[in-house]
């Protein structure tokens, strides 16, 4: 069976107007599957649809929705009824904040487990039956380091990707033998707009488009995740991430808490 029967003809992909969602997008572009492409910039998503449209002759169609608004799932699922999506890709959620719980309003963190938490497994609940079906189909939730021990100043972020991470390996349980392939990718430091725009904030950068330290590159994480498609549940993307993954397996959870808490320390910044 070749990629594109076993995962199109349509593959839906969250947070794609940039960074790993619009690299993966574009992967499954390159592959024969045709693209849905969600994100809350209009403008953005039709670039990066244009250009996936140009280099691969794959179909696109792009929705500009907040994925924090309360309805999205109803609207994506209204938006797509038409199609048929025999893959899905959730890797919107990153934290644009990087402060203390206590000094962001409630609403953020709400907004952040209605994004990270609801609507994925929304997103889960409504395209996985007709997979299931058919016998066939794929679904990638993006995850995060930041979901391995609690830390400051991502409070509710790490929480959220807790939950993407035990949420996908539920869900591989329940369906890999059903012929859907599910895997959550946990990722470490990765150099996307956004790290570079907190990089920056920071004082970690010297330019908003500079280099990160010791990031993984976006090309790098994707040709791991479609390497490791069908080695779910989880995995853990680049060498950095599995060798703290062992680590942290040696020790208590108060020890690994604290030692996310200094690396958190170390985050802040010179100047915080």
């Amino acid at each position: 069976m070749t990629f594109a029967a076993k995962y199109g003809p349509w593959a839906l992909i969250a947070g794609a107007s940039d960074g790993v969602g619009a690299a993966f997008a574009a992967g499954l572009a390159e592959r024969g599957v045709n693209v849905v492409l969600l994100a809350r910039r209009p403008k953005v998503l039709d670039s990066v649809a244009a250009e996936i449209e140009s280099r691969t002759g794959a179909q696109t169609r792009t929705l500009a929705i907040d994925l924090t608004a309360p309805d999205v799932a109803t609207r994506v699922a209204e938006a797509t009824s038409d199609l048929e999506i025999g893959f899905l890709v959730y890797c919107a959620g990153a934290d644009p904040n990087y402060a203390p719980f206590l000094d962001n309003p409630i609403g953020a963190a709400e907004a952040m487990v209605q994004r990270n938490c609801m609507v994925p497994m929304q997103l889960c609940h409504h395209f996985a039956p007709a997979m299931v079906k058919r016998g066939s189909g794929g679904i990638v939730i993006f995850g995060s380091g930041a979901g391995l021990a609690g830390a400051p100043n991502i409070v509710a972020y790490g929480a959220t990707k807790a939950f993407d991470m035990v949420f996908a390996e539920a869900l591989w349980a329940e369906l890999h033998d059903k012929g859907v392939d599910v895997l959550g990718l946990i990722l470490g430091k990765t150099n996307t707009p956004a790290l570079r725009e907190l990089e920056y904030r920071r004082g970690h950068l010297g330019a908003p488009d500079g280099l990160p330290v010791d990031a993984a590159s976006v090309d790098d994480v994707i040709a791991e995740a479609f390497a490791n498609l069908t080695n779910g549940p989880t995995w853990m993307v680049g060498e950095d991430m599995r060798a703290a993954l062992q680590m942290i397996a040696s020790l208590t959870r108060r020890q690994v808490v604290e030692l996310f808490t200094q690396a958190a320390a170390a985050a802040m910044g010179p100047d915080r």
